[in-house]
Formats: structure tokens, C-alpha cells, sequence
């Protein structure tokens, strides 16, 4: 993945005298938000923990649906969080614990005939550790019979060194309510039966029992995970402190978070490259066909950052001195372009959204020859792209050092993508 970095000739100073907003106070509030934003993936967690151990010890439609619902609810505020990453370390080295994909499921669980097996790139693509309590990884012999939160994070997690062996988070929790989504182009999303955590002669596709301590161990591990980020955002939390630790630095971890979830990550990789491609396998969250909510949460996230605001999950609201605010004092109508850019983005994010949520499903939108569905992509695309100019704008106007925005090859050299 390619970077740039924005510099200016002349550093200009971020906090003076004349300045009515304070740096600190800004980043005050951006620290406050990601308490606050982590504090709500913690809360909707811990409920999907409840409802997941609901299904396991009593498996029935019901509470599989349950579940599932608990799930999509608790991706809303995770999904805001990701402006946090790129310009904050704590975050980047973090995140691929509980949000990394596009993952190969076959590591995990019983998949499809037509998801092949062992390849080159990866040797345990079809593993399958919850059909097989032993088993030899790198060389060692491994003893799976307990399947615990350590051997999920400490074993499987990247097994052998390939990115691909995702063993934690969402997006294994994902796959594990949902099963493979085998629709293709097709609308509908997985579709796994309850009965696969049903015990005795209802267990159907086999091991149930060990299923269900795959789905525990995954969600108590997502659990101790978002509580280690939430502390780190509060008040004396590693986080915080680093960010509080130089004033143009903080600035500059927010404008690069802004600029890399705007452009290379979202712009880029998670959408352009889908269209490119027209694979129903580039979707953010596939196996639930949320992808629609990945990406507008994601805009929601860039635009609370930048003004400042962040709506809880109980309604109350988290405010105060903002970049905008900042910005405003610097060139006011720089401020309104920026604001209306991120208004813009959301707007077109939030097209692909209710247009999934009315049954054009975003697996749809990437079939190859479906103008309507790579119009609304690529609606929200250049929206994400057209605000980065703008925050390109900021950071000149701030005079702001070191800012490096994640690029992608979808976006920057899109021959690369085929080669």
C-alpha cells in the first residue's frame, strides 16, 4: 500500500496567544470521543457476549437471530472508531486483533467444496480447527482441544505468518453467526442454521459443541480486547497521554487518521478495489452483507472527529473544542468547504445504505455490467475522495508537519491492481 506525506514550507505555530481555541482543547475533545466511541463498542459488545452465550447454552432460531442482531448493533460505534487508526500507534498496532479481513474461513470452520483448499499463499486456509483438536502448525504439534481465548490469539491468529489466517474479532465472530454467504452476485446473505450449536442428534455439520466454544472464546477475547482500548483512552490512559504529549504531533495524528480512513483505506481499498474487481468477496463485513453500515459508520466517524461531536449509544452527546473550530480561526471559509465536503461524503455513503437496506443488496452493486450499483459505490468513493482534498487543505492552512496519508493502488495506480 503506498503513502504520501504532506509537508508545508512554513510551520505554523497551532496554539497562540491569538488564537481563541486552544490545541490542547481540541485535543481534549478527540480524546474524549475515543474514550467515549471505544467505551460504546465495549457496552455493544459486552450485549453480542450475552446473546452469544444465550445461543450456546441454549441453541434455537431465536437466539441465533438474537445474536446476529447483536452483532450489526455492535458494529455502529466500532465502525466510528476507525478514524482513530493510521495516526495513532496504540490503534494501528492494535486494530488487526479485532477487525482484520478479508479473512480465510476455512482456518476456522467446514466451508463450501467450492472454496477449495490448502494453497500456496496459505497452508492452513482450510485447517478447520473446530473439526480438528490436533493438529501440526509450522512444525509443532498443537493440542486445539480446549479452545480458548489464548490459543485463538496466540497460535491461530496470523498462523504461519499469513495475514489471512484471521483468527479473532468481528469478523470471525462474523463468520461464525452467518456462515459463508454462497450468493454470489446473488441477494442473501450466509445462512447458517441455528442447529450447527444444537447439541446431541440435532447438531447438524458436526462439532457443535466445539463451535460454540470457538463463537465464546472469540467474543470474551473481543471483549478483554475493546476494554484494553477504551482504558487507554481515558484519562491517564497510554493513548491519551501520547497524544497530549506534543500538540502539533496530536494534530497531526488526527488529520492522518482523517486523510487514511478517507482515501486509501475506505476510497481504496475497501470500495474502488471491490468495483475493480467485481468480487462479492472485496465486502467489508461479507458473510453479513453489512458492508453498507462498514462504510457510512466510517464517514460518520471522519466527520465526528472533525466537528467535534460524537452521539453515544445511550443518545447523549460528547462534545467540545474542535478542529473545525481551529480551522475557522485560520480561514472561516475553508472551514464551510470542509464541513460540506464531510456532509457530502456521508450523504452519498448514506445512499449505498438505504439503498442496501431496501434490498439492493452491496453484493449486487459490484456484479460487473450493474451501473446503478457502481454509480452508488462510486458516488461514495469520490465523495471520500473530494473531502481528503480538503483536509490537503487543512493541513496546509494549519501549517501541520508530517501528515502521511495511506494511498492505494486502486486509486493511485490502478494497472497495478491487475498485475
Amino acid at each position: 500500500m503506498k503513502h504520501y506525506l504532506l509537508t508545508t514550507a512554513i510551520a505554523v505555530g497551532l496554539a497562540t496567544p491569538a488564537l481563541a481555541v486552544e490545541t490542547t482543547d481540541v485535543l481534549d475533545t478527540y480524546a474524549d470521543i475515543a474514550a467515549a466511541n471505544y467505551g460504546d463498542s465495549l457496552i455493544t459488545a459486552q450485549r453480542l457476549q450475552t446473546a452469544v452465550n444465550a445461543l450456546v447454552a441454549d441453541p434455537s432460531a431465536e437466539n441465533l437471530t438474537a445474536a446476529r442482531a447483536a452483532w450489526l448493533a455492535a458494529r455502529v460505534p466500532y465502525q466510528q472508531t476507525e478514524v482513530f487508526r493510521f495516526g495513532n500507534a496504540i490503534v494501528d498496532d492494535w486494530e488487526g486483533k479485532v477487525n482484520a479481513w478479508p479473512l480465510d474461513e476455512g482456518l476456522i470452520d467446514y466451508v463450501d467444496a467450492s472454496y477449495g483448499g490448502p494453497s500456496d499463499e496459505n497452508a492452513f486456509a482450510a485447517l478447520n480447527v473446530i473439526a480438528n483438536p490436533t493438529f501440526t502448525l509450522s512444525g509443532q504439534d498443537i493440542d486445539a482441544t480446549s479452545i480458548t481465548p489464548a490459543l485463538l490469539e496466540d497460535t491461530l491468529q496470523e498462523a504461519d505468518g499469513v495475514e489471512a489466517n484471521v483468527a479473532t474479532g468481528y469478523h470471525a465472530i462474523e463468520f461464525l453467526l452467518w456462515g459463508q454467504d454462497l450468493n454470489g452476485h446473488g441477494t442473501g446473505a450466509g445462512d447458517r442454521p441455528w442447529t450447527d450449536y444444537a447439541m446431541g442428534d440435532d447438531c447438524t455439520n458436526g462439532n457443535c459443541d466445539r463451535r460454540g466454544e470457538y463463537l465464546t472464546a472469540a467474543t470474551d477475547l473481543l471483549i478483554s480486547d475493546l476494554e484494553y482500548m477504551a482504558g487507554a483512552w481515558a484519562d491517564g490512559g497510554e493513548a491519551r497521554t501520547e497524544l497530549m504529549s506534543d500538540a502539533d504531533v496530536g494534530i497531526s495524528a488526527i488529520l492522518t487518521g482523517m486523510g487514511s480512513l478517507s482515501y486509501g483505506e475506505t476510497a481504496g481499498e475497501r470500495m474502488r478495489l471491490g468495483v475493480m474487481l467485481n468480487d462479492p468477496e472485496e465486502e467489508h463485513s461479507c458473510f453479513a452483507d453489512n458492508t453498507h453500515n462498514d462504510h457510512y459508520y466510517n464517514g460518520v466517524g471522519i466527520q465526528n472527529v472533525y466537528l467535534g461531536e460524537y452521539i453515544r449509544v445511550d443518545g447523549s452527546l460528547i462534545t467540545g473544542p474542535s478542529l473545525s473550530d481551529l480551522v475557522a480561526e485560520t480561514d472561516a471559509a475553508l472551514d464551510a468547504e470542509m464541513q460540506g465536503k464531510l456532509g457530502d461524503a456521508v450523504m452519498a455513503l448514506g445512499r449505498i445504505k438505504i439503498a442496501a437496506e431496501a434490498g439492493f443488496a452491496y453484493d449486487q452493486m459490484l456484479e460487473r455490467g450493474n451501473e446503478a450499483g457502481e454509480a452508488l459505490i462510486m458516488g461514495g468513493v469520490n465523495g471520500l475522495i473530494d473531502q481528503t482534498r480538503s483536509i490537503e487543505r487543512v493541513i496546509t492552512a494549519l501549517g501541520v508537519d508530517g501528515v502521511g496519508i495511506e494511498g492505494s493502488d486502486s486509486l493511485d495506480d490502478p494497472n497495478a491492481v491487475f498485475q
